[in-house]
């Protein structure tokens, strides 16, 4: 369902990591929906330039591709030189990320480094960098992180994403403190199981498991690309104009159903729970 009035982001540029392929491409679709120019960077130029091409053709205005691997600082600052070179960027995405699933006993600096690398460092350089650009131009921006609930709670077998999205979130909370005087606003969202093919080959090894993932939560339905795509380009516009430090879970209640110490008596059946009926007493009826 589309609640957000047409046009709501014309004039405005965004700019999102990641943005060829999942959640980054459906957050992009819904922009230029909505109005606004866009620039998607990634790792894999013929990704970019498909999604491009998808985007051109539905809706008739360019898509400026960067080929950015969001690790490199000085790749960075010239994917910041190219997006602003045109017409500034007013909107940052940060959406490009890494997970995998291992025993954290087994997991070597290497692999450390390589989720921080892009999940929390990569967001970090594109921040820092676009921040810099706004604050000497006076320019107010939104910048909208992805995190994932597990940034507070933790999660056993995702521990570099875990720690990488925690420090994203301190990120956030942190500028948007130091930056609202620019009007500059910093937000996150945090979505549950939102199946894409990519993440789920990496972090669901079987069909079963992928089915408990994603209906384990209040709503027992996986999430829709759009339904997170909607948020954001809400928080990215006008009408969102008054928030800023905050995160946003859209996880169809998963973090606050198994949160719940008596979640497992889902198992029990209608027999088993009026059988417990008499046993209860007068306080409890």
């Amino acid at each position: 369902m589309k609640a957000l009035r047409e046009g709501l982001l014309a004039g405005r540029r965004a700019l999102i990591t990641g943005g060829g392929t999942g959640l980054g491409k459906a957050m992009g679709r819904r922009f230029m929906e909505l109005g606004a120019d866009l620039v998607i960077c990634g790792r894999r130029e013929a990704v970019l330039a498909q999604t491009a091409a998808e985007f051109e053709a539905a809706f008739g205005r360019a898509v400026q591709c960067v080929a950015c691997d969001v690790r490199d600082p000085a790749r960075v600052a010239a994917l910041m030189e190219t997006a602003f070179a045109l017409r500034p960027v007013d909107i940052l995405v940060n959406n490009a990320a890494a997970n995998f699933i291992a025993r954290s006993e087994t997991l070597s600096h290497r692999a450390l480094d390589a989720v921080l690398g892009i999940s929390l460092h990569g967001a970090a350089y594109c921040t820092l960098e676009a921040g810099r650009r706004w604050i000497a131009a006076g320019t107010p921006a939104v910048v909208i992180s992805l995190v994932t609930s597990y940034a507070w709670h933790g999660s056993p077998y995702v521990l570099p994403s875990s720690t990488a999205k925690a420090g994203l979130l301190t990120m956030t909370r942190s500028l948007a403190a130091e930056w609202g005087r620019h009007g500059i606003r910093l937000l996150a969202i945090a979505p549950g199981a939102f199946p894409t093919e990519g993440a789920w080959q990496r972090l669901v090894p079987r069909e079963d498991l992928a089915r408990v993932h994603e209906t384990r939560n209040a709503l027992g339905r996986p999430g829709r690309p759009e339904e997170v795509a909607e948020l954001a380009a809400f928080l990215a516009s006008d009408a969102a104009g008054y928030m800023t430090g905050e995160c946003i879970t859209i996880d169809g209640g998963r973090a606050v159903r198994n949160a719940g110490t008596f979640g497992f008596l889902d198992g029990l059946s209608d027999e088993e729970w009026n059988s417990l009926r008499p046993a209860r007493g007068p306080a409890d009826a």
